[in-house]
């Protein structure tokens, strides 16, 4: 009987691949016979997880990237066309956050920094759109192809402080929506598009937002607990399995949602 969920032999980009989910997450590919490709700023850092990757029997690639520059974007095609001919997944897991995008909570909306807001905007939402345009143009030529963006929970609900954040992921659904019917109406069912939503995991952007210096939770870390049916936050490896689904073919039939992986935290009201 055929594995559904098989993604052997599949060339998987993953933009922000060197961010503490997209390194959990190119290692469980890579461990499932994929070839993965991280892309990133960080070189010392990539070259590390692609090494990591070899030593364990898996192939990957890094490559340095910039997700607002479609010229670097464009030579970044080309260099995984000429080792492995095809792009089979595109993973859009780069993003961040400014503290001028952020409002305090002693702070109000007049302190809010426009330049910054701006830039958040166009890290996490233009940052997708543009490797979108590159990556799916071998998408269309192959008639094959997987695309999955990175929203999150505030894309479902306004929180406190993460304003420019929070705008650029609720746009990052809506335009993950826009896309999965756009590929499908122009270039037939083979092409699909859906966006995963992470609930709260610890990494470098947020890691000083949840926690104090001895490690313990702030007080925005324990509402976060708070508000978690689990009751705790995610391990980056619990967000593998999903990706998985939305590129294999056990997901053949999906497009256009947005799979949420948040322990209820978005489901739940005291």
């Amino acid at each position: 009987m055929k594995n559904l969920f098989d993604i052997k032999e599949q060339v998987v980009v993953i933009t922000g691949g060197t961010g503490v989910l997209g390194k959990a997450i190119a290692a469980h590919l890579a461990e499932q016979g994929a070839k993965v490709v991280i892309m990133g700023r960080k070189a010392e850092v990539g070259n590390a997880i692609v090494e990591d990757i070899k030593a364990k029997g898996g192939e990957a690639m890094f490559l340095t990237t910039n997700v607002l520059d479609e010229a670097v974007l464009e030579q970044n095609l080309k260099d995984i066309l000429d080792k492995y001919g095809r792009v089979d997944a595109l993973l859009n897991a780069a993003g961040g956050n400014m503290p001028g995008a952020t409002i305090g909570p002693n702070g109000n909306f007049f302190d809010l920094k426009v330049d910054e807001f701006q830039k958040v905007l166009n890290l996490n939402l233009t940052g997708t759109v543009l490797p979108t345009q590159v990556f799916l143009k071998p998408m269309v030529a192959q008639g094959k192809g997987a695309i999955v963006n990175f929203s999150s929970m505030a894309a479902f609900r306004p929180m406190t402080r993460v304003c420019g954040y929070a705008a650029a992921k609720a746009g990052i659904s809506n335009f993950t929506a826009y896309m999965a019917t756009e590929v499908a109406k122009k270039f037939g069912e083979g092409i699909r598009v859906n966006a995963i939503a992470p609930g709260f995991f610890l990494t470098e952007q947020n890691r000083s937002l949840l926690t104090n210096p001895d490690g313990s939770w702030t007080q925005r870390g324990e509402d976060v607990i708070r508000q978690t049916p689990f009751g705790r936050m995610g391990r980056a490896e619990e967000l593998c399995g999903t990706i998985q689904y939305l590129i294999s073919e056990a997901a053949s039939f999906v497009t256009g949602t947005v799979a949420v992986v948040d322990g209820g935290f978005n489901t739940y009201a005291m």
